[in-house]
């Protein structure tokens, strides 16, 4: 079969459905659904349905609530954290975003630390729901410990993305929305669907050598931080991926490092966490908080435009501002439905018989 292609809104249904069978409120279904289909409609299909039946097996294990009190434990006027209560990530990332938004209408600028959450889906929904306030939009979190620090073979941090949104106004918002990681667990996981090679500089063998097969993790092999090795600035991808792992978690109070709870629910939890399950941090910026928005819109649609004009060494392959292939991909799913895979179509097939839920698709 090959994939199939299925309009966002029977898949908003079906997924809802089997969030609901689990025993979210229809509030968090929606937004739940809302999360993943942006990852999809995005062309990210690591993080969107692909990554649903991973929820559900979390669940099973106890590992998430949900019906979760979220609650503010520590704030001051530009400032908070929030205790998730081990609910959705999805879901507890909105909350954290909204209040992030709210306080920098009051205040200009605002941050929004989380504890006890769980993985929260795509960076970029989140950081991109600052946009239409005419704010920049900053969110990330730490993950699963699979990335091995400069110089190291022991699985010390993850992916860890950061993501930033810039609006703009004649042109698409600039989003900037990367792992800091050589590259995502979830490009791995693609790589083995496809049954194909990843490129040298992605991960390592337990020894700490080279290798490009994408099932190396699974023997004991690490990911790499962003640059790969020192001489091409693996230190620098590690100084990143400390960063998003700080402000994440040493700042909220989650775990960090090797002891952030893995995203498989066949593997447990490190014994004696040092904090509250994964964090995450968000951030809010009004652009009038430091110039009026007209400059800034003016400005910032200017920067496209010089950018996008920068000669190319390839004419067949244009400047490409970031963001862009993702919403090239979203304007395009829009009109023929979204790509489902073989693999993850019969995962979604196994997990709807499982909780007795309809699969019109």
């Amino acid at each position: 079969m090959n994939n199939l292609n299925i309009p966002q809104e029977i898949l908003n249904g079906f997924i809802c459905r089997i969030f609901a069978a689990i025993g979210l409120s229809e509030a968090d279904q929606r937004q739940a659904a809302s999360v993943l289909l942006a990852a999809d409609m995005r062309g990210v299909e690591s993080h969107g349905l692909a990554r649903l039946s991973g929820y559900i097996r979390l669940w099973e294990k106890k590992r998430i609530n949900a019906r979760p009190n979220i609650r503010v434990v520590h704030e001051l006027a530009t400032t908070a954290t929030i205790d998730g209560d081990e609910g959705l990530g999805l879901v507890v990332a909105l909350f954290a975003m909204d209040l992030a938004i709210s306080k920098a209408k009051q205040y200009g600028s605002a941050w929004v630390a989380v504890k006890n959450s769980n993985h929260f889906g795509i960076a970029a929904y989140h950081a991109m729901k600052a946009l239409p306030e005419d704010m920049i939009g900053i969110a990330m979190t730490n993950a699963s410990p699979l990335v091995a620090p400069t110089f190291s073979i022991e699985r010390m941090l993850g992916t860890n993305p950061m993501c930033f949104a810039f609006p703009a106004k004649k042109y698409d918002p600039i989003v900037i929305d990367m792992a800091t990681a050589a590259a995502a667990n979830g490009k791995l996981e693609i790589a083995q669907r496809a049954n194909k090679k990843i490129p040298e500089g992605w991960l390592q063998t337990k020894e700490g050598n080279a290798s490009s097969d994408p099932n190396e993790l699974k023997n004991g092999g690490s990911l790499l931080p962003l640059g790969s090795d020192i001489a091409h600035g693996s230190h620098k991808g590690f100084g990143l991926s400390a960063t998003v792992d700080i402000l994440s978690a040493v700042l909220s109070g989650a775990n960090f490092g090797p002891w952030v709870p893995p995203f498989v629910s066949f593997l447990e939890p490190a014994e004696n966490p040092v904090g509250k399950g994964i964090g995450h941090f968000f951030g809010a910026m009004r652009i009038d908080g430091f110039r009026a928005k007209e400059d800034y819109y003016q400005s910032i649609d200017t920067w496209i435009e010089r950018f996008k004009a920068a000669k190319p060494k390839d004419a067949n392959q244009p400047v490409i501002i970031p963001g862009e292939p993702e919403m090239m991909a979203f304007k395009n799913y829009s009109k023929i439905g979204i790509p489902i895979n073989q693999i993850v179509y019969e995962d979604l097939k196994k997990l709807a018989a499982e909780l007795k839920v309809n699969m019109d698709f």
